[in-house]
């Protein structure tokens, strides 16, 4: 499963840029990367996991803005097309998560 985080946030004050910095940041810690400059993604190894991540999202959610999160499975994930410019861009393959017990 692919966790996406799409995200608008206000940044007209010096609170709204320090929050959605922070969102940002927050984003990064707990092991998403940035796919765009306000879509980031985290590969989860299963339903209950990628639930895990959501909850997470949802309680660092800053006061203003537009956030979207939603899942998607390897297949569907690995079915999307990249392009810079004109130019296929090929997918990296996800990386391996090891867990410890």
């Amino acid at each position: 499963m692919w966790v996406m985080v799409l995200f608008d946030l206000p940044t007209e004050t010096k609170k709204e840029r320090r929050d959605a910095g922070n969102f940002r940041k927050t984003l990064l810690e707990n092991g998403f990367m940035m796919f765009q400059f306000s879509i980031y993604i985290r590969f989860c190894q299963s339903m209950e996991n990628a639930d895990v991540h959501t909850k997470r999202v949802k309680s660092i959610l800053p006061d203003k803005g537009k956030v979207g999160i939603f899942s998607i499975t390897d297949k569907q994930f690995g079915k999307m097309e990249i392009f810079h410019g004109i130019k296929k861009q090929e997918s990296n393959p996800p990386s391996q998560q090891l867990e410890l017990f």
